[in-house]
């Protein structure tokens, strides 16, 4: 799969974000985000060999505590080991192939329910009944797959075909705007997973773009957080963020770290690691998406709340989790208006917002036309 099997007018947007540096700020072609062909080039060039968020390491606090979930058709287990670390293991059994654990729980050893091959925590195999006596049995060559990972402030990445960039290489300068947050101190308040019928990269823009944020959630975010105070950082090769600064009239969020200086503590950072992870990181608390494709047209988002101790302390986790509820379905309800008029004849390329407010989205032109015109 390559460029030549797409529509022109993509080839030609993507290599004008690629090289013309100069070029005006403008809209991706509607194909972009519906053009069949584009999904598995993304696949193999943005996904595959990219960071992808699989989940927050809180849960699985424990030696042996696990998740299971499905990552691009691939069945993964996410599990913490012995010595602290948690790993990204295949949930596929070297035997005939059927998925070893379901759901999520603690386990001591992970055992296949077809034929009862069973595995150590780290993917060794332990037993394999009434085969591993035959001879020229190599138990050596029957380890469950592990994947790269990556920790970043509690969030969990694996990289799916071991030929990433270093994680920390991508996100150089981006530590500087967070780290005062200390979100890996923050516990998960609530998680789900959904799947909306939608291109992946439209949930994805929309989370870090501050222009929709008044006219769309009049009502939720904007008393909080108004398009007008929206103010853009400087991306790095792997990511884009910006400012969304409180309104002065907004007295919420006072659940604050000591390290935080007094600007972070009336603001809110929204990151996005490319190519899917997003998230609004506050000062008592955070909003954070993973967005995978699950076709041109849909796309899964795994999703959750974390926040501090306090907030927990105080009672309101679980109103922080339903605020998040809430806008998300604001933005769906606009999305899928979005992705319906994509497909019309006469939808075109248009202006993106100044730089404050569609800054991020310019970003990721950037990103992903370096991606597919490599």
């Amino acid at each position: 799969m390559n460029l030549l099997n797409l529509p022109t007018d993509i080839v030609n947007a993507l290599h004008e974000r690629a090289y013309e540096h100069e070029a005006v700020p403008q809209s991706m072609p509607p194909g972009f985000y519906q053009e069949p062909s584009l999904l598995p080039l993304e696949l193999e060039k943005v996904f595959h060999n990219g960071w992808i968020c699989v989940g927050r390491a809180d849960q699985v606090p424990s030696t042996g505590d696990y998740y299971t979930l499905d990552l691009l058709d691939e069945p993964l287990i996410v599990i913490r080991q012995s010595d602290n670390t948690v790993c990204v293991l295949s949930n596929v059994c070297r035997h005939r192939g059927s998925q070893i654990l379901t759901g999520s729980g603690t386990a001591k050893r992970l055992t296949c329910p077809y034929h009862k091959w069973s595995y150590k925590i780290d993917g060794e195999l332990k037993s394999a009944p009434l085969v591993q006596d035959q001879a020229n049995f190599d138990k050596a060559k029957c380890k469950l797959p592990s994947f790269s990972t990556a920790e970043w402030m509690g969030w969990v990445f694996v990289n799916m075909d071991g030929h990433a960039e270093d994680f920390q290489d991508q996100i150089v300068g981006l530590d500087s705007h967070v780290q005062n947050y200390h979100a890996e101190q923050m516990r998960t308040a609530g998680a789900a997973s959904e799947n909306w019928p939608l291109n992946w990269k439209c949930l994805a823009e929309n989370f870090m773009e501050g222009y929709h944020l008044t006219p769309v959630h009049r009502h939720t975010l904007h008393p909080m957080t108004p398009t007008k105070l929206c103010s853009k950082v400087e991306a790095g090769a792997g990511f884009t963020a910006y400012k969304s600064h409180y309104s002065p009239s907004f007295s919420g969020r006072t659940q604050t770290h000591p390290d935080m200086t007094e600007e972070e503590c009336k603001l809110s950072m929204m990151v996005w690691i490319y190519p899917s992870f997003v998230a609004a990181i506050s000062p008592s608390s955070a909003v954070y998406m993973s967005i995978t494709p699950q076709g041109p047209s849909s796309l899964q988002t795994q999703w959750g709340v974390v926040a501090r101790e306090q907030v927990f302390d105080e009672g309101e986790a679980q109103e922080r989790f339903d605020f998040a509820k809430s806008f998300n379905l604001e933005d769906r309800e606009r999305l899928m208006d979005v992705q319906k008029g994509l497909k019309s004849r006469y939808a075109v390329r248009g202006y993106l917002a100044p730089p404050d407010y569609e800054g991020c989205v310019w970003d990721f032109y950037g990103y992903m036309a370096s991606k597919l015109t490599s």
